[in-house]
């Protein structure tokens, strides 16, 4: 098969490798859709020693069953494998599972390529009418769906239901439509990048701001940088929640002191649980989550460009999904 492999540091080779071999209990994928996630860049310029060099990377997937009694389901995959054994998954919280693996990460391969394995279990059917390369958004929308759920239990009900955002890239768009979906109705997306701010509004219908504006009771960082911690502080209104689901970097930025004197909660948020995902494939299909029109459309074979355009700042969709196939 055909596969997106990443070589090193800002290189990506479309190139022949071996096809997936499903082991017992998985399912053999044929790859329709295929998103770029912030991780993946993360990789791509070398600052994630969880994915070394050579790997195919990608875990925001969708597509076909290929052989057995599902021949041709068409479904998204929850790229976050578990034990299914451990207290944190007994409890419904496989996101904290120990032992937990993902794809795009060793010893599991990743989706930019034609074919990936999955156990049965990590698939979710997608009915007819929805188009797989929005099925594929399943992922990154569940990060944000995670995000949204955990602020809103930690809000004291005597808050009011006002959100801001910081970043608006696809998992701070996602956390938008989540919140929303969620019946928070005023949510403010801060991006400072002019291009994707006016897509966000004219495109998305998003209420977006290129700097800070106002105050909320709940704040989700979608970026993760120092900066963006800082915004944070600095927005949350006291008694507020802070929901910290980027991975940008490790500077500081966080008012602790603030945080402490005005009792602001802080959660730190990974992926989701299966009920997460399964919540969110759900809003998807039903269409709580509005248009998912969003995306920017291109083959995986360019994906070099792509990751080029996206360093550079000059994609103003939200979210680049990739087709394997010519």
């Amino acid at each position: 098969m055909k596969a997106l492999v990443y070589d090193g540091v800002e290189t990506l080779e479309f190139r022949d490798v071996p096809d997936p071999k499903p082991k017992s209990g998985e399912q053999l994928i044929r790859v329709e859709a295929v998103g770029i996630c912030g991780s993946d860049m993360h990789a791509y310029l070398g600052h994630d020693e969880r994915r070394p060099a050579p790997l195919i990377l990608g875990h925001e997937a969708a597509g076909t069953i290929q052989g057995g009694q599902n021949d041709g389901m068409r479904v998204t995959v929850n790229p976050l494998v578990t034990c299914m054994n451990c207290s944190a998954c007994s409890a419904g919280r496989e996101n904290l599972c120990p032992a937990r693996q993902i794809i795009s990460m060793q010893p599991r391969e990743g989706a930019f390529a034609q074919y990936v394995s999955m156990p049965q279990r990590n698939l979710i059917e997608v009915p007819e009418d929805v188009p797989l390369e929005k099925a594929a958004l399943a992922e990154p929308i569940a990060v944000s769906w995670h995000a949204a759920r955990l602020a809103l239990t930690a809000v004291h009900k005597s808050m009011e239901r006002r959100a801001i955002v910081i970043g608006g890239g696809a998992i701070g768009l996602a956390a938008a439509l989540a919140l929303k979906a969620m019946k928070v109705d005023e949510v403010t997306i801060i991006e400072p990048n002019a291009a994707r701010r006016a897509f966000l509004v004219q495109s998305c219908g998003q209420d977006a701001v290129g700097t800070q504006k106002g105050t909320a009771p709940i704040v989700i960082d979608a970026v993760g940088y120092g900066a963006t911690r800082a915004t944070a502080s600095q927005v949350v209104e006291p008694g507020g929640v802070i929901a910290h689901v980027g991975l940008g970097d490790v500077a500081p930025g966080l008012d602790i002191r603030r945080a402490t004197l005005q009792e602001v909660t802080f959660i730190g948020t990974y992926t989701y649980t299966a009920q997460d995902f399964r919540d969110t494939a759900e809003a998807i299909f039903d269409g709580r989550l509005g248009a998912l029109d969003w995306i920017d459309l291109r083959q995986l074979g360019a994906g070099q460009r792509a990751f080029q355009d996206l360093l550079a700042g000059n994609v103003a969709a939200p979210k680049i999904i990739l087709n394997p196939w010519p």
